[in-house]
């Protein structure tokens, strides 16, 4: 369950945005709502005219492109030294083949994701070092390799950092750091990714006659995987590359990019940031999650067609890899979670399993925290090591819990939303002890929600509005596709699609009829039935068939009408709290604390429906919300303490089984009822 919220809106505001720049109603809207509501942000988000900014704003530009001028004029060797990501790659190429273009004696290096982890170190310094390298240029990395800047240093190799990370402390000691983070770094725009700054550094190299529409034409297709990949916000002149590049990558001169989106089944397509952030990214990504990023480079560099379409075959399947390794994991956790619930009551989930492919465990994390809407660490023991990913939601700092627990770790790093950390395996139980203790400490935690742009009449939604919808792409980080609330619709029908795959579901409200798509849910899965009164998050687009238009709705997430998530979200939140230990008050005590009628109320609905197969949380709308969550989670845990039911509660699907009972049962004997009288009292 997650917490639904509508952005605010100014009508004032959007009617005037909509006279003075003669919008359609919905954009002037939607630019309101995001705060785009000035004459210079309009023309510049809905114009995309945002002219690039001298690179010589950045602190130590010009050191590093005297440094790096005089290593192509003496023929220097040069190392590009990259990352494993798709920023990392399309950084990689992009300053390599500028570097060959302009005859520079240069090669490029990117560290094995599983055997050497990220940015430089001192073995791959040494082989370089063997390699007779002169300057290494790093892209995407550098900024906290300090010691590694140094150990080159020593050997005769002279380092320029090009990064896009915050700096920690000290700055290496690099004939130039280029990094927009520098506290001392005057740049007006702060977030390029890494391979924004290395277009950056190239245009620098080009000098005071530089071509940016020619470098553009080379080059906007890598920057705009990079920073699509890198979920950097889509403003200012990220949404100059992005905007560029999509209609770079449908004509892409790469062979190996045409390659790439003819494998993945998007030729002859319009292709949007979405294609790229769900389509082409996830394959990049999968082989350096692999072990085998120098692949990408090869495909981006590649002039060979035989090449270009072996290496796009296999990078296609590399992600069916990851995909198939992503679920095995994902199972074993489900299972984990099966045989010990209490895993999932911590205000931090963290689990462990024995060799989780440590390449994957960030996106398993993600998808734990979608499903519990909790910050969720997902931890990989290797013998007596363990190392870990973890991924937050919205408004908690989960890298301030990690760096808290600092003690215990042998390495750590990342950001509010995602952190990576080592620590001994020995103390993963104590680790997850004392991130729970200063997530508890930390004060309200907010819930995992789902933001609402705009609530919407279904009456008012037609193929010209959605194209209207349309001038506000690409869309991304910082700029995310609207999600719109359609709400208090009756679903009238289910329609199952692709083997029972999906679902096809029509609604009706005030005669208006809609239908929308529910994907990866099958008829059993589906919790409503026909005549419930629901609520709708949804993204809208056109799509062409025939000739014709029509408009796609696809659900986000859907609730009852009649449900108070916020209020439900408190509740099971107390229930949790007091299954963990923490401290409650009386009155909190009593709001989840069952009477018998409210036993009897449950136990009589499940005894009238054989069990129930769906997540617990619906149960509130199927018991006309005359039970909050926390209480039904209560009498749950005493019915199964009682073995009156038989609960099996997995990630993604829940069965309580009613089981045959010949003598009478005391409610008030299961431990949990004791316990909350206890505080209660």
């Amino acid at each position: 369950m997650k917490l639904w919220t509508v952005a605010p809106l100014n009508k004032q505001e959007a009617n005037e945005i909509q006279t003075k720049y003669d919008l359609p109603s919905i954009i002037a809207m939607l630019l309101s709502i995001r705060g785009i509501n000035t004459r210079d942000a309009i023309e510049d988000f809905l114009g995309n005219e945002c002219e690039l900014a001298s690179p010589f704003e950045i602190k130590d530009m010009d050191k590093a492109v005297e440094r790096i001028r005089r290593a192509i004029e003496e023929c220097e060797p040069i190392c590009v030294y990259g990352d494993y990501d798709a920023d990392g790659v399309t950084s990689t190429t992009l300053m390599y083949s500028y570097l060959e273009a302009v005859g520079a004696n240069a090669m490029y290096y990117i560290p094995s994701r599983e055997d050497e982890g990220y940015g430089m170190n001192r073995n791959a310094v040494d082989f370089l070092n063997e390699k007779g390298i002169k300057l290494i240029i790093t892209v995407d990395n550098g900024i906290a390799a300090i010691n590694e800047v140094a150990y080159a240093k020593s050997l005769g190799i002279d380092t320029v950092i090009t990064d896009h990370h915050m700096p920690v402390g000290e700055l290496p000691d690099a004939c130039a750091v280029v990094d927009l983070h520098r506290s001392d770094c005057n740049s007006r725009f702060k977030q390029l990714s890494g391979v924004g700054v290395a277009f950056k550094v190239v245009m620098a190299l080009e000098g005071e006659y530089c071509d940016t529409d020619a470098l553009l034409d080379n080059y906007a297709d890598l920057l705009a995987i990079g920073t699509i990949g890198d979920i950097v916000e889509l403003t200012g002149e990220n949404r100059v590359f992005v905007k560029r590049g999509l209609q770079s990558i449908m004509n892409s001169d790469r062979i190996g990019i045409s390659a790439l989106v003819e494998d993945s089944g998007l030729a002859g397509k319009n292709i949007s940031a979405g294609n790229v952030s769900f389509t082409l990214v996830p394959r990049i990504n999968a082989v350096g999650r692999l072990g085998l990023s120098g692949k990408c480079v090869s495909l981006f560099m590649t002039e060979d067609f035989d090449e270009a379409n072996e290496i796009a075959s296999k990078l296609s399947s590399d992600n069916t890899d990851r995909q198939h390794i992503e679920k095995e994991i994902l199972h074993e956790i489900d299972s984990k979670i099966k045989k010990n619930p209490s895993l999932v009551l911590d205000r931090i989930i963290v689990i462990d399993g024995e060799n989780w492919k440590q390449g994957v465990i960030g996106i398993v994390a993600s998808k734990v925290k979608e499903i519990y809407g909790k910050p969720t660490i997902i931890v990989s023991r290797i013998g007596d090591e363990a190392k870990a990913s973890g991924r937050s939601v919205e408004g908690f700092p989960l890298c301030d819990a990690v760096f808290a627990c600092s003690n215990l770790l042998t390495h750590y790093g990342g950001h509010p939303m995602a952190v990576g950390l080592s620590l001994e395996s020995r103390n993963i139980e104590l680790f997850r002890k004392r991130i729970n203790e200063y997530a508890c400490n930390y004060g309200k935690m907010p819930f995992d929600s789902i933001k609402i742009d705009c609530k919407l009449n279904p009456a008012y939604i037609t193929t010209d509005i959605v194209s209207e919808m349309s001038y506000l792409q690409p869309f991304g980080a910082g700029n995310p596709t609207p999600v719109i609330g359609l709400y208090n619709m009756t679903l009238k029908n289910i329609i199952p699609l692709s083997n029972n795959r999906h679902l096809k579901l029509t609604f009706n409200r005030n005669g208006t009829g809609i239908t929308a798509m529910k994907f990866y849910t099958s008829c059993e899965e589906f919790p409503y039935m026909i005549g419930d009164v629901l609520d709708l998050a949804v993204t809208l687009s056109v799509n062409e068939y025939n000739g014709s238009q029509s408009v796609s709705v696809i659900i986000k997430d859907i609730k009852a009408s009649d449900d108070d998530n916020l209020r439900q979200l408190e509740s099971l939140r107390l229930f949790e709290d007091f299954c963990i230990g923490n401290k409650i008050s009386k009155e909190q005590a009593r709001s989840i604390l069952p009477d018998r009628n409210d036993f009897a109320l449950l136990y009589r609905f499940l005894r009238q429906n054989n069990g129930y197969g769906f997540p617990i949380e619906t149960l509130m709308h199927r018991l006309s919300n005359k039970l909050d969550y926390g209480k039904i989670r209560v009498i749950i845990e005493a019915m199964n303490e009682l073995h009156l039911i038989e609960i099996i509660e997995g990630m993604n699907k829940c069965n309580i089984n009613l089981l045959n009972v010949k003598t009478k049962v005391d409610i008030g004997s299961a431990r949990i009822i004791k316990a909350l009288l206890e505080v209660a009292r």
